[in-house]
C-alpha cells in the first residue's frame, strides 16, 4: 500500500497484485485512517470489477457516517452497479473536488 497524505486527503494507492490484498491490508491499517478523508486510487489498474469495489461498501459507509469523505478512484466500472454509499469517480482531480464539496457542506452543516 502506498500512502500519501496533502491538504485535503489520504490517498492510498494498491501495490499488492490483487484487490483483496490491498482490502486486507486496507482493513488492518483502516484504524490509521478513520480521522482523515480518504482517496483509494486504483486509477492504475486495469480491469477492476464492481465486486472488488463492493468490498469497500462498509467501510465507506462507516467512514461516511463520522463524517469523513471516502472516495475510490476507478475506470471502467458500471456507475450504475455501485450503491450510492460508495462514491466512484474516474480521476484524483474529481476525487479532490468531491472531497472539497463535503467539507463545504459538512461546514455549512448539510
Amino acid at each position: 500500500m502506498i500512502i500519501r497524505k496533502n491538504d485535503i486527503a489520504t490517498v492510498l494507492q494498491n501495490d499488492e497484485d490483487s484487490m483483496k490484498k490491498f482490502f486486507i491490508d486496507f482493513s488492518k491499517k483502516y484504524i490509521n485512517f478513520k480521522n482523515d478523508n480518504l482517496i483509494l486510487d486504483f486509477s492504475d489498474l486495469k480491469g477492476v470489477k464492481t465486486e472488488n469495489i463492493l468490498l469497500f461498501l462498509q467501510h465507506s459507509e462507516e467512514h461516511r457516517n463520522n463524517g469523513m469523505s471516502f472516495v475510490i478512484v476507478v475506470n471502467g466500472i458500471d456507475a450504475d452497479k455501485v450503491p450510492d454509499e460508495i462514491v466512484t469517480v474516474p480521476t484524483i482531480s474529481e476525487a479532490a473536488d468531491i472531497i472539497e464539496m463535503e467539507n463545504i457542506e459538512r461546514d455549512l452543516g448539510f
